[in-house]
């Protein structure tokens, strides 16, 4: 009899507040599944210079945002500086049903709204924290990314994210890159063998009971 080796795949969510290594971690998850691939968003906003739509974005009218929105069409979505943001979920749900994980870098609101959407049973949701607050700062200033100001301001917004980690299915404290990625692959392993996760389960059980019965019973 056949093992099933055929698996849905996962839409993985990472959240966490700037600084604590969440990017980092998504990169070399990504380096160590190629089949892994990073959800698309579609957005209102207009381009900007070198990006391609369907690879950067979906670069969206309002109006058809909105009409998407409306049919619930979307996992998650947002009003962001005047303009919509959102994940269509026609993509992730052909990648899943194709045995192929999604990744996602969402804050805890999107992580919500995609935990309660027509896709949940496939979610695997992770949250990254830093070791401490000091540490976290020190990461942002190291980065020479940020003026001062946006530092500040990454510092205020970093408790209310951090306040929502416990609505998430596993949280790493990165106190240590190498072993919180290796944390992170075991996590995913395991989640792929969840029986949501493998379609085939069923069948082959049906075929153990119907051996059973014809050969022991």
């Amino acid at each position: 009899m056949p093992i099933p080796d055929t698996r849905r795949g996962l839409l993985i969510i990472l959240s966490s507040p700037s600084g604590a290594g969440k990017s980092t971690l998504a990169r070399r998850l990504m380096g160590w599944d190629p089949t892994l691939s990073f959800s698309v968003s579609a957005t209102t906003r207009v381009p900007r210079a070198g990006e391609i739509d369907g690879k950067d974005y979906h670069f969206l009218s309002e109006a058809d945002f909105k009409a998407l929105v409306s049919d619930g069409a979307m996992l998650e979505h947002a009003h962001v500086f005047g303009n919509f943001y959102g994940s269509p979920m026609a993509p992730v749900a052909a990648a899943i049903n194709e045995g192929r994980d999604v990744l996602f870098d969402i804050d805890w609101q999107g992580a919500q709204q995609i935990k309660t959407s027509l896709l949940r049973d496939h979610v695997l949701s992770i949250f990254v924290l830093p070791p401490s607050i000091a540490e976290l700062r020190r990461r942002l200033v190291s980065r020479g990314q940020d003026s001062d100001e946006v530092i500040a301001k990454r510092m205020q917004r970093s408790w209310d994210e951090i306040s929502h980690w416990d609505g998430y299915d596993y949280v790493l404290v990165n106190d240590d890159l190498d072993t919180s990625f290796e944390r992170l692959k075991t996590i995913v392993s395991a989640e792929r063998l969840r029986q949501p996760q493998q379609p085939g389960l069923r069948a082959f059980v049906r075929g153990l009971q119907s051996e059973f019965e014809e050969n022991v019973a």
